[in-house]
């Protein structure tokens, strides 16, 4: 069955299963309509087949699950019944084997739990301060006004952020030219021929291996200088240095390449392409911005400096990164090998196929966005929350799979854009409209060239109009506090706001309550623990 033009019809063979999506080419499949826009092509999906419907990607059927419902299926399924080893088999040659995605389920459960604590709490308040610190390295000898490529500058600066958080300041200190043709050949290594064979005998994939090969000499390097000086640190490289396996044993240098490998990917593409959107999207509505910069403005005026208190109290510039990531998220796709049958939505989707879901197709579901292609940042405010629904807001995942690196990464977009916009402003070289996304990368980012003008500010540090919001605001009286097991990633934010309600289970894997009813004077700091779980896996109701 052919499609026709303006109409998208479903296969009637089909219907008796999980829906078709028509119009599939010969060998191709959808993949030539998928490359170029990827997210009108799911939109179509989803228009001619409903929540559940099957399309073509070359020789892989992937079926994509939208709607907070299917999308919940997809993020609770467990590992033995939806597989990321089946999915992102082209990044084995990157991370290395037996690593992330290429380890069993129950070994990928124990390196993320392994890594977890480089992102809880007490290391994230030694990233705040280093977050500031190389924004205020990169823009030191910027004159009053200027030109860059944003995102150029971007990626350079969470290269640098990232970098120095997970493999150290020693790292960071010896960063040259050298990293970054390594980082870059392995990068390269992530395109659409890797889908269909990330092992084939090609100039690309030689220098990828060759830069995994080196990557791993300059950390395995550093590894063995702090073992012979003695020497701790606080950062992602020493806590998998100290950490071990449940049967005692060490993780290899290997392990721990392709771990922080893993993470240096997770945060700086995803980093560099929101905060170059977000400057974009500032610039192309400057009441936002004003908003941000008075909030922004006001903080120094209280704090003196940025902390990482600080950035928990910017509701303003939160709602912005929220619609930023909701209208532009870097990932439009997350996908999983069925290695069991699964049911979803009424329809068997059997072993051996690709499941999907699309944040970017879940944020413009008019019934739970309202008009969804508006940047509207107020969306997220009281009264309105359509953040809320569980399983719609997902630009980073859902359930135990949810990007554990999330609180890291907006961390970072709030350290950069709140440095920034103290000392600059922000306008467009080009003409608004012409800024878009760049589907011809893994992770999406902004169509270069990405143009902006800056110009110092000559009233920085001003007391601005907007306080901050006050952490914990809310009712005053007595209630019952949950834990969704399902979704919690042991972040522990919550137990430093209220360690007399929770503490880590003793496999520091996840939250144990201490107690579930929770009297008036605690209500605030419970509060406060619900808001900031990265996860949203904590609830609490009126007693």
């Amino acid at each position: 069955m052919s499609e026709s033009a303006g109409e998208t019809r479903v296969s009637v063979e089909s219907r008796r299963s999980v829906p078709r999506f028509a119009g599939a080419l010969p060998l191709l499949g959808h993949m030539a309509k998928f490359a170029r826009d990827p997210v009108a092509m799911m939109q179509q999906v989803r228009a001619a087949c409903g929540p559940v419907g099957e399309f073509r990607m070359l020789n892989k059927r992937v079926v994509l699950l939208s709607g907070p419902s299917a999308q919940e299926a997809f993020c609770r399924a467990p590992d033995e019944q939806l597989s990321q080893k089946v999915a992102y088999r082209m990044m084995t040659p990157i991370f290395g084997e037996g690593v992330v995605f290429d380890a069993p389920p129950e070994r990928l459960n124990e390196q993320l739990r392994i890594l977890m604590p480089a992102l809880r709490d007490q290391n994230m308040r030694t990233y705040a301060g280093i977050f500031t610190e190389e924004v205020e390295r990169m823009v030191a000898g910027w004159a009053d006004r200027g030109a860059l490529d944003l995102l150029d500058f971007t990626a350079e600066l969470t290269t640098y952020t990232s970098s120095h958080c997970l493999l150290g300041p020693e790292f960071r200190r010896n960063m040259n030219e050298e990293f970054a043709r390594v980082y870059g050949d392995l990068e390269k290594g992530v395109n659409a021929i890797a889908y269909v064979n990330p092992y084939l005998p090609l100039p690309v994939f030689r220098r990828r291996d060759r830069a995994r090969a080196r990557l791993l000499e300059m950390i395995g390097a550093i590894i063995d200088q702090r073992r012979a000086a003695g020497v701790e640190a606080h950062d992602a490289l020493q806590v998998l240095m100290e950490s071990r396996y449940a049967d005692g044993t060490p993780l290899t240098a290997n392990e721990i390449t392709g771990i922080l490998t893993a993470a240096m990917f997770a945060g700086h593409h995803t980093s560099s392409g929101t905060e170059a959107w977000t400057i974009i999207e500032l610039a192309r509505h400057p009441e936002w911005a004003a908003k941000v910069v008075a909030e922004v403005d006001a903080l120094y005026a209280r704090d003196g400096a940025l902390t990482y208190q600080t950035f928990r109290d910017v509701p303003v510039l939160e709602s912005v990164l929220k619609e930023v990531l909701r209208l532009h998220p870097p990932l439009v796709i997350l996908m999983r090998g069925v290695l069991e049958d699964f049911t979803v939505e009424g329809l068997t989707i059997p072993t051996g196929k690709l499941v999907a879901i699309s944040p970017a197709v879940s944020h413009r579901i008019p019934e739970l966005f309202r008009d969804p292609e508006r940047f509207d940042p107020s969306r997220y405010g009281p009264g309105r929350e359509e953040d809320a629904a569980p399983f719609a807001w997902i630009p980073f995942g859902g359930g135990r799979h949810r990007c554990s690196g999330s609180a890291f990464a907006l961390m970072q977009l709030k350290a950069i854009t709140m440095s920034l916009l103290r000392r600059f402003t922000f306008e467009l070289v080009d003409q608004p409209d012409s800024y878009g996304p760049d589907y011809t990368k893994m992770v999406v980012q902004v169509r270069q060239p990405c143009r902006v003008r800056y110009r110092r500010r000559v009233d920085a540090g001003g007391a601005g109009a907007h306080g901050a919001a006050t952490t914990g605001a809310g009712a005053a009286g007595a209630a019952r506090v949950y834990v969704d097991l399902g979704l919690c990633q042991g972040h522990a934010v919550c137990v430093s706001e209220a360690p007399d309600v929770f503490r880590l289970n003793a496999q520091r894997t996840a939250v144990d309550l201490v107690r579930t009813e929770i009297p008036a004077e605690a209500r605030a700091r419970v509060a406060a623990a619900a808001k900031h779980c990265p996860t949203r896996a904590i609830s609490v109701e009126d007693a």
